[in-house]
């Protein structure tokens, strides 16, 4: 995996940088996420122009998951999924909050499970005297 080739301004653009650790399929994916405010650097939102230098701390929003990391490596290469993860690091409590947050999606789905058909006629009556005593 390429590294940044340039020692001289050691940074990366962010949209290639998120696009190389594979967090996001295409650079316009990122590009759409970081105008859109999932990405911020810093605590700030930023630009997909904008220069990741190594030690910078991100936290990426994508879909229902906040991953909160550290820049470790920078590379304009995509790679291998096992190499873009050396890229950076993510947080303990990062990593803690998005598998409760799994965990909690899972168990809200868990739960209700929609009939295959339509009520019959006995379970139509059943559903109309349950909302008359909630008319009480």
């Amino acid at each position: 995996m390429q590294s940044e080739t340039n020692p001289a301004n050691p940074s990366v653009r962010l949209d290639l940088w998120l696009w190389a650790a594979r967090f996001f399929k295409t650079r316009a994916l990122a590009k759409h996420a970081i105008e859109t405010g999932k990405v911020a650097v810093g605590g700030q939102r930023a630009k997909p122009a904008r220069g990741v230098r190594v030690g910078d701390a991100l936290r990426v929003q994508r879909m229902e998951d906040i991953f909160e990391l550290d820049v470790l490596i920078l590379s304009v290469v995509r790679g291998p999924a096992a190499i873009a993860q050396t890229l950076y690091r993510e947080s303990e409590a990062s990593r803690a909050a998005r598998e409760l947050a799994r965990a909690q999606r899972a168990a809200e789905r868990a739960g209700y499970h929609p009939p295959e058909t339509k009520p019959d006629k006995r379970a139509r009556r059943l559903i109309r005297a349950l909302g008359d005593i909630d008319a009480l």
